[in-house]
């Protein structure tokens, strides 16, 4: 990467959170705690699902990855984000800036690819139950997947192709606590149109549209929990779903406002603070989502404490 002056940029100032002065130390605390939590609480939801029989489903296979993409896209942000909360003057080389922004894009494609599976998932269990074991088969599943990771990193690729070549000069300030693909555009010198042109396609394809997917299918469940007679069975449909939709509504909502509103890029603060939210906060909910309001995940934690800690 050239700059005008003929030298080189080799690495960026991560200006994270500037404004806070001495609480940055508080700041660096708290989000350690949730990372822990983030950590443990979705590792226990791995082998949870792996441990007990009565959660191989199609629907716990994609939980299980789901949670484990929880862990490796906090991990691509949160470790810099601490280590960068106690150091005076943080920085970050130029190829472990692109290499972030490359597993970031990797990893949060293929999770909004995977809660649109998830969510297909349960549209066939409620609205075609006699058809479930016959579409959601195991090669289904394993497809579903597969492709999820394959356009992650098609788009990881993809964002590479755009923004690797790109020359950068002055100034090397982000402001922002990693390396996202908008504060890194701002600094580029020169034609950044196709860079800006794939953000815009990555967010319409893979944000508004799974999320418009996801809210269809929602439609079509919800006519059919109408449909049903029995109240009882409309309460077990709805407490099945509640906990994906949950999840959904919070990585997509903040997400959706992140990269799609008209002052995204141009505000700081309000961009560290959503991509804050939906990088760090929101995958803490995830095991917290699942074994509150998921009667047969907290069932199987039962028996696996029984089974480990009853007494001698």
């Amino acid at each position: 990467m050239d700059v005008n002056n003929g030298t080189v940029v080799t690495e960026f100032i991560l200006l994270s959170f500037s404004g806070l002065g001495s609480r940055r130390s508080s700041l660096f605390w708290g989000v350690l705690c949730i990372y822990l939590v983030t950590l443990m609480g979705n590792l226990l939801i791995i082998l949870l699902t792996l441990a007990e029989p009565a959660l191989h489903s199609p629907m716990y296979f994609f939980l299980r990855h789901f949670s484990l993409l929880e862990i490796l896209y906090t991990t691509t942000i949160v470790p810099r984000m601490l280590a960068d909360l106690l150091s005076s003057c943080p920085t970050i080389s130029a190829a472990s800036c692109f290499t972030q922004m490359y597993f970031f894009a990797l990893f949060g494609v293929t999770e909004c690819c995977l809660l649109t599976a998830m969510a297909y998932d349960r549209y066939v269990a409620i609205c075609r139950p006699l058809h479930y074991s016959t579409v959601m088969n195991q090669c289904a599943c394993l497809g579903m997947v597969g492709a999820s990771y394959l356009m992650g990193v098609i788009t990881g690729t993809t964002h590479s192709i755009f923004i690797f070549p790109l020359s950068f000069h002055g100034t090397h300030t982000i402001h922002h606590f990693m390396c996202d693909i908008l504060p890194v555009l701002r600094l580029a010198s020169g034609n950044t149109f196709w860079g800006e042109v794939g953000n815009l396609g990555v967010t319409i394809a893979f944000i508004l549209t799974p999320f418009l997917l996801i809210m269809a299918s929602y439609a079509c469940i919800l006519v059919n929990i109408l449909g049903m007679a029995s109240s009882q069975g409309r309460r077990k449909v709805f407490s099945t779903c509640s906990s994906h939709l949950f999840v959904v509504l919070l990585f997509f909502g903040t997400a959706t406002v992140a990269y799609t509103n008209p002052g995204a890029g141009s505000n700081q603060d309000t961009d560290q603070i959503l991509t804050f939210f939906y990088t760090v906060v929101t995958p803490m909910f995830n095991p917290f989502v699942y074994t509150l309001r998921n009667k047969d995940v907290a069932e199987a934690m039962k028996r696996l404490v029984k089974r480990y800690f009853r007494n001698p």
